[in-house]
C-alpha cells in the first residue's frame, strides 16, 4: 500500500508541475523551520491565551480549540494529557504519544519517552499556536494526529515592557513580567531585537497535599537585516509538582478533594539553548537552520498501595516476626489478637518481614518508589526554500542525538490513616527480587539509552490553475535505539539490552479547491509513524511484566506505528463569519498500548493491530456590533479494529475462576478507545459593552468515556465485587470572566472557572480497591472462596476529579 500510495502522490504531481509556471501561490508549505505558525491553523495567540487565564497552552486549546481536549489523570494543572481526535501529547511517562510537539522549530518531545511537559513551556513567551491537522509526515516521528507548532514572542512582536499578577483561589498566585525591543521600533523592523520574560506560578491545591510551584524563565537576541536574520534564545524552568492522580469514586463521594495514596511528586530542571538563523541566497531562494541543545532533569518520589498485599494476611505478628522487631528495638507491637476487624491500618508484619527479608512484598501495603531521569540532546535542522515557477518548495533535513539514563527503585512501607506511605529501612527494604516469596519481584532499573534520529523531508506547494492548490509532502526517518541495562546486561527475558533500528518513508498528499469567493473544499491523504520509545522497548516482554513507572524489562522487540489518515474538509470564509466542516479517519496500524499483566498493577507494551478514529467536526465563529461568538462539535468514534485478549482482573466481565478473581477479557472490532469521549461541544462568546469593558463566557461540554480496563465496553457494577460503572459521566463546564480597562496599557481581569461548581470527572480506570467507604485499609475484603491460595478482591471505578469552581483576579500593566 505504501509503494502504491507513493505512486499516486508521484502521478499526480507530473502534470502539476507544467501547469504551475503562471499560477500564483496561495499557500506556504507548513514544515518545522517554516514560522509553521503562518501556515498552519492558529489556535490562539498571547492575547487568547492573557484573555482566557490559561494556565498551560493545554488549557487553553482545551477551552477553545475544536477537537481538542484533556485528561486530568495526574491530578494537577501544569500535568495533564492533551488529546486531539484520539491522539495524545502527556507528560506521563509512557502514554502513547500521538501528538509533534514544536517550540521555534525544535521538537519538544523528550527523547526518553516523547512525553510533553507543559510546565516546562514558556508560557508568557508564548506569541502563536497553530496545528497542523491529520498525518504530517514532515513534521516527523509522532505526528500521527498532527503538529502543534508553538512560536515565541522577539522584541519586534512583544515591545515595550509588561508586568502581570494573579491570585486566585486555593491560593494560587502567578506573576510575569516581560520586556522586549528593537531598533526598528515595530514588528517588521530590522536591526537588533530583544526580549526576556520571568514568570512563577504556586498554589496550595485544592486537594489535599497538591501544593505546586514552578517558574520560568526565556530570553531571546537577535538581528534581522534584509535578507539575513539570527536568533539566540534560552530557556530555563523549574517545577515542583504534587499530582494526587485517581480517587476511588466512593472516597470521592465522601469528600471530593481525597487523595488515594500520596506523596506524588515530580520535580523537573530543564535548560535550552536555540540558534536559529536564515538567509537569502538568491531572490528566490532562502536557506534557514537551527542548531539546539537542552538537558532536562526529573525526579519523582510516589507512594502506591502495593496491591500485590491485598488478599493477604497483613495483621497479627508471628512469633518468629515479635522476635525479629525486639531485635531492632522496635517496642508496642501486638502479641496477640490484632485483626482486620481490630486494626485499620497494620504496619508491625510489614516491618517485620522487611527485617527478615522475608515476605514483604505479600505484608506491606505500602510501595513507594522514587525515579531520576537525566537527558541530554542536541541536533539541529537545515532547510532550502525555493519559490517560483508558480510554487513554493522546501526541502529540508534534522539530525538530533541524545542520551538519557533512568534509575528507579521501589521500597516496601506501609499506608498511615492521610493515605501516605512510609518506607522500612532494613534488608529487605527494597524490592529487587532477593525476598524469600514466591511472589517476590524485581523492580529496580539503571537504563543507560542513546538515540540517534534523522530525517529528510521535502514539501511543495504549487497551483493546478487558478483555482486549485496541491501540498506534496514526505519525509524518511530514522530512528536508532542502544539500550543498556546496568542491572541485568547481556539481553534475552529480564533484560534491557537492545539495539533497534526504525526507518521509514512517509508521504502525504492535499488539494485546496477554491470552489467560489469564500469557499474552500479541502481532501488530504497522508501517511506518518512514530517509532517505539525507550521506555516502551523496556517495557515489552510479557514474560516479564513491570509496574509502571516502576521498573522495565525488554524483549521482545516491538514494531514501530504507521498512521494512515484521510480527511474531507469545507470551510467557508466571510467578511463577518466563518464556516469549517470536516470528516477525517485515521488508521493506526501495529498501535501500541500498555497490556496489563497477570499480576495487579503490572504489565508491557505489546503491538495491538489497528484501531481506528474518525469522525466528523464543524466550528463557527462570527462578529457583528461588540459581539464575538464561536461554537464546535466534534463527533469521535475512536475503536479497536483487531480482536484483542487483554488481561481484566478489574473487569466484570473477565473469564476468572469466580466474582473478584484474576481473569481475561476479549475485545471485539468496535470497541470503543478508554478515555476518548464520542462527543465534544464549546462555546465562547464575547461582548465589548464598552470600550473598556469586555465580558467574555465559554462552555465544554463532554460525553463520558469508558475507563482503561473496560476495554471490552462491558463492565458492569455487581454491587459486592466490582462497583462503579466502569466510565464516566458526561458533563458541561462553564467558565467566565469580565477584563476592564481602566487606562491605556493597565488590564484588570476577573474569572470564575467551574462556574456551576460541576463535580465531574475527566478520565477513570478500573483497578483492585485497599479501601473501605470510609478510607480504612482492608486487606482481605472476602474470607472466600479460596482458589489456588487466592482470595477474592474488591475491586472499584477510579476517576480523575475536575476542579471544583475557582476564582482569579489579576492585574497587567504594560509601558
Amino acid at each position: 500500500m505504501q509503494g502504491r500510495f507513493t505512486l499516486m502522490v508521484a502521478a499526480m504531481a507530473m502534470p502539476a508541475v507544467a501547469q504551475a509556471e503562471d499560477a500564483a501561490i496561495v499557500v506556504s508549505a507548513s514544515t518545522p523551520l517554516s514560522a509553521a505558525a503562518d501556515n498552519g491553523r492558529v489556535l490562539v495567540d498571547a492575547k487568547a491565551l492573557r484573555a482566557m487565564q490559561a494556565v498551560t497552552v493545554g488549557d487553553a486549546l482545551a477551552r477553545q480549540a475544536p477537537g481538542v481536549v484533556i485528561n486530568e489523570v495526574q491530578g494537577n494543572p501544569l500535568q495533564a494529557d492533551l488529546s486531539f481526535r484520539g491522539y495524545t501529547a502527556s507528560p506521563l511517562l509512557g502514554t502513547p504519544q500521538g501528538i509533534a510537539v514544536y517550540v521555534d522549530g525544535v521538537r519538544a518531545n523528550q527523547p526518553f519517552g516523547e512525553v510533553v511537559s507543559w510546565d516546562l513551556l514558556p508560557q508568557a513567551a508564548v506569541d502563536q499556536v497553530a496545528l497542523i491537522e491529520g498525518a504530517a509526515p514532515q513534521f516527523g516521528r509522532n505526528a500521527l494526529g498532527g503538529a502543534l507548532s508553538i512560536r515565541t514572542k522577539d522584541g519586534r512582536s512583544a515591545p515595550g515592557v509588561a508586568a502581570s499578577l494573579t491570585g486566585g483561589s486555593y491560593g494560587r498566585l502567578r506573576g510575569s513580567i516581560e520586556a522586549g525591543g528593537s531598533m526598528g521600533g515595530s514588528r517588521a523592523g530590522n536591526g537588533f531585537h530583544w526580549y526576556g520574560a520571568l514568570e512563577g506560578f504556586q498554589e496550595d491545591g485544592w486537594r489535599y497535599a497538591s501544593a505546586s510551584k514552578a517558574w520560568k524563565g526565556f530570553a531571546k537576541a537577535g538581528w534581522e537585516g534584509a535578507g539575513s536574520g539570527v536568533s539566540l534564545s534560552f530557556n530555563r524552568a523549574q517545577s515542583d509538582l504534587n499530582g494526587n492522580g485517581l480517587q476511588d469514586y466512593r472516597l470521592l463521594e465522601r469528600d471530593w478533594r481525597s487523595t488515594y495514596t500520596t506523596p506524588d511528586n515530580t520535580r523537573n530542571i530543564a535548560s535550552q539553548i536555540t540558534l536559529s538563523g536564515h538567509h537569502r541566497l538568491s531572490e528566490n531562494l532562502t536557506l534557514s537552520a537551527n542548531a539546539f541543545w537542552r538537558s532536562i532533569v526529573t525526579r519523582s518520589v510516589n507512594g502506591d498501595m502495593n496491591e500485590g498485599a491485598l488478599g493477604e494476611s497483613l495483621y497479627q505478628p508471628n512469633a518468629t516476626e515479635r522476635t525479629a522487631l525486639s531485635a531492632a528495638g522496635y517496642t508496642g507491637f501486638p502479641t496477640s489478637g490484632e485483626t482486620q476487624a481490630n486494626t485499620a491500618f497494620p504496619k508491625w508484619r510489614c516491618i517485620a518481614n522487611v527485617l527478615l527479608n522475608d515476605e514483604p512484598n505479600e505484608k506491606c501495603n505500602g510501595l513507594l518508589t522514587r525515579s531520576s531521569t537525566r537527558q541530554q540532546e542536541w541536533g539541529g535542522a537545515v532547510e532550502l526554500g525555493w519559490t517560483g515557477m508558480g510554487q513554493h518548495l522546501i526541502v529540508g533535513a534534522s539530525y538530533a542525538q541524545a542520551r538519557a539514563r533512568f534509575i528507579q527503585s521501589s521500597q516496601f512501607g506501609y499506608l498511615l490513616p492521610d493515605h501516605s506511605v512510609v518506607a522500612v529501612p532494613g534488608p529487605g527494604a527494597f524490592a529487587d527480587g532477593t525476598q524469600d516469596s514466591e511472589n517476590a519481584f524485581d523492580a529496580r532499573v539503571d537504563l543507560h539509552s542513546a538515540m540517534s534520529s534523522l530525517g529528510l523531508y521535502a514539501a511543495d506547494v504549487f497551483a493546478l490553475g487558478s483555482r486549485v492548490t496541491m501540498t506534496l509532502a514526505g519525509r524518511y526517518d530514522r530512528t536508532q535505539l542502544h539500550n543498556r541495562d546496568q542491572i541485568t546486561p547481556g539481553g534475552g527475558t529480564g533484560s534491557l539490552d537492545a539495539d533497534p533500528v526504525f526507518a521509514r518513508f512517509n508521504p502525504s498528499a492535499m488539494v485546496d479547491w477554491h470552489a467560489a469567493h469564500g469557499l474552500t473544499i479541502t481532501a488530504q491523504a497522508g501517511e506518518s509513524s512514530r517509532a517505539p520509545s525507550a521506555v516502551e522497548l523496556g517495557c515489552s516482554d510479557p514474560a516479564s511484566p513491570c509496574r509502571l513507572p516502576n521498573a522495565m524489562a525488554g524483549d521482545p522487540p516491538l514494531r514501530q506505528v504507521v498512521a494512515r489518515s484521510f480527511s474531507l474538509g469545507v470551510r467557508i470564509e466571510r467578511k463577518a463569519w466563518n464556516l469549517r466542516l470536516t470528516a477525517f479517519r485515521s488508521d493506526n496500524r501495529d498501535d501500541i498500548q500498555f497490556i496489563a499483566g497477570g499480576a495487579s498493577g503490572f504489565g508491557y507494551f505489546a503491538n495491538v493491530g489497528t484501531t481506528r478514529r474518525q469522525g466528523i467536526e464543524a466550528s463557527g465563529a462570527a462578529h457583528w456590533g461588540g459581539w464575538q461568538v464561536g461554537a464546535s462539535y466534534t463527533l469521535l468514534d475512536a475503536t479497536y479494529r483487531t480482536p484483542l485478549t487483554l488481561n481484566g482482573d478489574a473487569n466484570s466481565r473477565n473469564d476468572g475462576a469466580a466474582p473478584g478473581f484474576d481473569g481475561e477479557i476479549a475485545v471485539r472490532p468496535g470497541d470503543r478507545l478508554p478515555l476518548l469521549p464520542r462527543h465534544l461541544f464549546k462555546a465562547q462568546a464575547g461582548f465589548e459593552a464598552a470600550s473598556w469593558l469586555t465580558l467574555r463566557a465559554e462552555m465544554v461540554a463532554a460525553s463520558g468515556v469508558y475507563a482503561r480496563g473496560n476495554e471490552n465496553n462491558l463492565h458492569q457494577a455487581d454491587g459486592a465485587y466490582y462497583l462503579g460503572a466502569g466510565r464516566t459521566d458526561a458533563y458541561a463546564v462553564v467558565n467566565a470572566s469580565v477584563e476592564v480597562r481602566p487606562r491605556k496599557g493597565m488590564i484588570i481581569t476577573a474569572g470564575v472557572s467551574n462556574l456551576m461548581n460541576a463535580h465531574y470527572a475527566t478520565a477513570a480506570q478500573l483497578g483492585a480497591s485497599g479501601f473501605d467507604t470510609n478510607g480504612a485499609f482492608v486487606a482481605r475484603p472476602f474470607s472466600g472462596p479460596v482458589i489456588d491460595g487466592e482470595r477474592p478482591l474488591l475491586h472499584s471505578t477510579f476517576l480523575a476529579p475536575a476542579a471544583p469552581r475557582r476564582f482569579e483576579v489579576g492585574l497587567r500593566v504594560q509601558l
